[in-house]
């Protein structure tokens, strides 16, 4: 079967849908097309289906097909827990997790069920991917980082496992637009601008990213933090709606795409933590890498393929705030220092994780399951 003979049925959320994923897929469905013939949704004739999973709900009816009718499989979160508790009745949640980790598990499953409102930030539930069912039944299974893969293969030894980099497709923003953006905002030209970007969860720190800012704007007035997206928790929002006006703190709540490249292009740096880590590579960190900012993100598997010249990593645990906060610090000091590692970071990206790039590979990796 040649390359450009097969047919791809293409199952994912797609734009307008509040989701990384469905920008990502957008990118990737445009880039697919330039191979061969790709359809979304459910096709009966195709030779091969590509199934884009996440712990949204938007994937509970991908998932399903992907078990009915196996295909190759993208895990854009390894950690498939927080799915199942948002979108399985209890039963069904106990047995899928008896499946994956034995039947003597199943007292645990009933403790981790009843303590579900504290999943977000609890290590137990990361540490229980429960992939076992979809990677065993999948043709191939592509992640995006070392860490994923290692969840993969814990739960299916025989799974065929692929890591295709978190693809860049770099946006449509002049100099100009950022600097009207910039000014809309109230920012001076000197003003360094740390952002937060994306749904914001539990993992990203939120309470320890404001602990810590507060402490730098006030040693450093010229400093201001955006918080673009929304809570995925009630208490998360109350904890947003609690921060002082005048703290230097900007909302700008869930931004469409254009608007999200507008102002991840003001910025100056990118706080982006994540953890307890669910095997992602972030998408936030790839763009924002790609754009040339100076991203600040937790060390680990998931980021452990940056150039250590390209990012600054920051410890999770006890030396999380300080380090944080004397890594701002330094930027806000040093803004050509900070621009020099956001130029590295570009350029990494741009040569390895270029969509055009990250497309050829799926496709390979596409035709090789059709064969078989």
């Amino acid at each position: 079967m040649s390359a450009r003979s097969i047919r791809v049925g293409f199952h994912s959320p797609l734009p307008p849908a509040r989701s990384g994923v469905a920008d990502y897929s957008a990118a990737l469905l445009d880039a697919l097309r330039r191979f061969g013939d790709v359809v979304t949704g459910a096709d009966s004739a195709a030779g091969v289906h590509l199934y884009h999973l996440g712990n949204n709900p938007l994937h509970l009816d991908i998932y399903r097909q992907a078990i009915r009718k196996p295909g190759v499989v993208v895990l854009h979160d390894a950690v498939l827990h927080h799915f199942f508790l948002g979108t399985l009745r209890e039963e069904e949640y106990l047995e899928e997790f008896v499946y994956n980790y034995g039947e003597w598990s199943r007292g645990l499953a009933a403790q981790y069920w009843k303590g579900r409102a504290r999943s977000g930030a609890s290590r137990g539930y990361f540490e229980r991917p429960m992939l076992r069912r979809v990677a065993e039944s999948a043709r191939a299974v592509i992640v995006h980082n070392a860490a994923a893969a290692e969840m993969v293969r814990a739960h299916a030894p025989r799974a065929r496992i692929v890591e295709i980099p978190h693809l860049f497709a770099p946006p449509p923003i002049s100099a100009v637009e950022v600097l009207r953006i910039r000014a809309n905002l109230g920012l001076s030209p000197r003003t360094f601008l740390f952002g937060v970007f994306g749904f914001l969860r539990e993992p990203k720190r939120m309470a320890a990213v404001l602990r810590v800012f507060a402490k730098v704007h006030s040693q450093m007035p010229g400093t201001c933090l955006l918080i673009e997206g929304e809570c995925v928790s009630a208490s998360l929002a109350r904890l947003l709606d609690s921060i002082p006006v005048g703290s230097g703190v900007i909302r700008a709540g869930y931004c469409p795409e254009r608007r999200f490249w507008q102002l991840a292009s003001a910025t100056s740096a990118c706080i982006n933590l994540r953890y307890p880590a669910a095997g992602e590579t972030s998408g936030i960190a790839i763009r924002m890498m790609g754009i040339g900012k100076l991203v600040l993100l937790h060390e680990g598997k998931e980021t452990a393929s940056f150039p250590e010249t390209a990012c600054l990593r920051i410890a999770p645990g006890l030396e999380e705030e300080a380090m944080l906060a004397e890594s701002m610090v330094w930027a806000a000091a040093s803004p050509r220092l900070a621009d020099e590692i956001g130029e590295r970071a570009k350029a990494y990206i741009r040569a390895e994780h270029a969509v055009e790039r990250a497309a050829g590979m799926y496709w390979k990796v596409l035709c090789d399951c059709a064969d078989r």
